[in-house]
């Protein structure tokens, strides 16, 4: 892999696929991908899959569009060549793509009870990479179309053959894990589990509930499930049958009951859940989830921007706890290897379909039917 190394690689014909307009079908492109600079890593992505995240920044609904880009963040590769100032990966490496980010040494870094790096304000908002600790709001591209910069997407870019990623949003994985499995791992599935496992926090023996059924949901009902959990009520319109899989005990459906779902399950609890977690990004759910609980709220799902949650200030006040998460809710090293290396998850599970790169948009449709829930796109090499 090191005869590419400090060289402009021109993917394939067959990869990347690039976003040129909002909502469009992604188009297969020759695209340059140029050598990592200072603090980059250039990785050779084997598999990725599509998340709703993805889909939201395509649609560009309720935010400013930025095209062209690469969109893809959850992914799993192998290290091609590295920048100057790396030292934690070399060539060869098996690592994920993680868009959160983790510097070492902003104060977020450094604090236990933060997940927020200043990676994400430097990557992720301005759609680009910019050289290490720079100030500069110039857009930085690593990919290029005859000369003309592509946007990058949270820092990682996964639709591509190549991409180029700062070396703090690369989390380095045993070389022994199945990279078409751990691939998922990178975001949505490790957010809902290590919601529960994290930050909700469940008893073991306790009765909880998990709002929303999608990949997401259902690993915050797997965290449920290892955490010990006798009870667990998910809530969502269908995959009752699915959601057995990953621990779900009981079902509520909104559109059985003529009355807010919180006092559906009040009832069916005998006053409410020890912990709920929200993965569906709708307030109501999320108001939902708050309310009439015995102990703490998690909310996973993002909503839209303009978006506003309203509760009464007596739910606190009657000692419920109401949280938020930033993927993974622990330092990305940390998540990665504790998910690992606990056997009851199996990653498996969430990967329902597979197709080849070149049938990428087969992913989108797929996901707007509601069929599975992660999509697994293999490289063509």
């Amino acid at each position: 892999m090191n005869s590419t190394a400090h060289q402009v690689i021109k993917c394939r014909v067959e990869v990347p696929a690039v976003a040129w307009e909002a909502g469009k079908p992604l188009v297969i492109e020759e695209v340059e991908v140029a050598p990592p600079q200072a603090m980059e890593v250039r990785v050779k992505i084997l598999f990725t899959s599509l998340c709703h995240t993805d889909v939201y920044f395509w649609e560009a609904k309720g935010q400013t569009p930025v095209f062209p880009r690469i969109l893809g963040h959850e992914a799993a590769g192998i290290v091609e060549s590295v920048g100057e100032g790396v030292t934690d990966l070399q060539p060869g490496d098996h690592v994920l793509p993680v868009f959160t980010g983790e510097c070492k040494e902003c104060d977020h870094c450094k604090s236990e009870e933060s997940n927020m790096c200043r990676l994400k304000e430097l990557l992720q908002l301005r759609c680009s990479l910019s050289p290490a600790n720079s100030p500069s709001r110039n857009i930085c591209s690593r990919f290029s179309i005859n000369g003309k910069p592509i946007y990058h997407f949270l820092g990682t870019s996964t639709f591509s053959e190549y991409t180029v990623v700062h070396v703090g949003c690369l989390a380095k994985i045993n070389p022994l894990a199945p990279l078409e499995t751990v691939c998922v791992l990178s975001c949505g599935i490790s957010t809902g589990f290590g919601a529960t496992v994290n930050v909700a926090k469940p008893k073991k023996g306790s009765t909880d509930s998990v709002f929303g059924l999608g990949a997401v949901g259902l690993a915050a009902a797997e965290g449920a499930r290892v955490s010990g959990a006798s009870r667990i009520i998910g809530v969502d319109l269908d995959r009752f049958e699915q959601a057995k899989k990953f621990g779900v005990t009981e079902f509520v459906n909104p559109k059985d009951y003529d009355r807010p779902v919180q006092e559906v399950i009040a009832e069916m609890t005998g006053g409410g859940v020890g912990r709920s977690v929200e993965c569906t990004g709708n307030i109501n759910a999320m108001i939902s989830a708050f309310e009439w609980l015995g102990c703490v709220g998690v909310l996973v799902g993002v909503p839209y921007m303009d978006d506003v949650f309203k509760t009464s200030p007596v739910n606190f006040l009657c000692e419920r706890t109401l949280k938020g998460t930033e993927v993974f809710t622990k330092k990305r090293g940390v998540c990665f290897y504790g998910c690992l290396m606990v056997q009851e998850l199996e990653l498996e599970k969430f990967v329902t379909h597979e197709v080849p790169f070149s049938e990428i948009n087969k992913a989108f449709d797929l996901m707007f039917r509601g069929e599975g829930l992660r999509c697994l796109v293999r490289m063509e090499h």
